[in-house]
């Protein structure tokens, strides 16, 4: 797969998570201009806040996940990547836990770890529990993900594609991300490892050699 086909791949991937919270917006704003009852107005700015914060919050995920951390050395405080997640989760019902002795980290290597806890935490079709626990192994960083819940639902295209066992040809927006942090976790010289503990649970980890 050359990188045009690849970012065509992943701005699909973009667009089909952005749309909803930004077609919320417009939507709102139309209602808004129409609506003269003052309690819908209100309860319209409700949603039109609530929408816009989804928004932004993904907005700034990507930043790091996909993007350059434009802003950033080639270090990013993991305090960044730790809001921005928290940022990503706080409108859910999944129940994000960071567990972390690691101050900076690689924005190659953040770019592993954000798109892992993201695949792992869309698992969740009905909520449930994300442990992100990074230990500094020094000179080795370990990153554990490990989803919890009532259903999880991780699709094989996910897991493959994550572990570097589904062929190119097989690669779809959805799992383009995996693509990406398997690609970028072999520049590392070390894998994605995949960990099944039954229906319920299930652990993505990753070690790393630090920079």
């Amino acid at each position: 797969m050359n990188d045009i086909e690849f970012s065509a791949l992943l701005c699909s991937r973009l667009c089909h998570d952005l749309i909803s919270p930004v077609g919320a917006i417009a939507n709102g704003l139309e209602i808004l201009g129409e609506e003269d009852d003052r309690e819908m107005q209100t309860e319209v700015m409700k949603l039109l806040n609530q929408s816009a914060e989804i928004t932004s919050a993904k907005l700034k995920f990507f930043r790091l996940s996909f993007g350059s951390a434009g802003g950033f050395g080639e270090m990013v405080p993991l305090s960044e990547a730790e809001n921005a997640v928290k940022g990503l989760y706080a409108s859910g019902n999944i129940n994000l836990l960071w567990q972390s002795d690691v101050g900076v980290m690689d924005k190659n290597a953040l770019k592993i770890m954000l798109n892992m806890i993201m695949l792992a935490g869309e698992s969740l079709v009905r909520g449930g529990s994300l442990l992100v626990d990074i230990k500094d192994q020094s000179p080795k960083t370990k990153i554990v993900v490990t989803a919890k819940g009532d259903k999880v639902i991780f699709q094989d295209s996910i897991r493959l594609a994550l572990t570097g066992k589904l062929s190119e040809d097989k690669i779809e927006p959805k799992s383009a991300p995996a693509f990406l942090a398997e690609n970028i976790a072999r520049k590392f010289a070390t894998n994605i490892d995949y960990i099944s503990d039954g229906e319920q649970s299930f652990s993505l980890s990753v070690t790393f050699s630090c920079r």
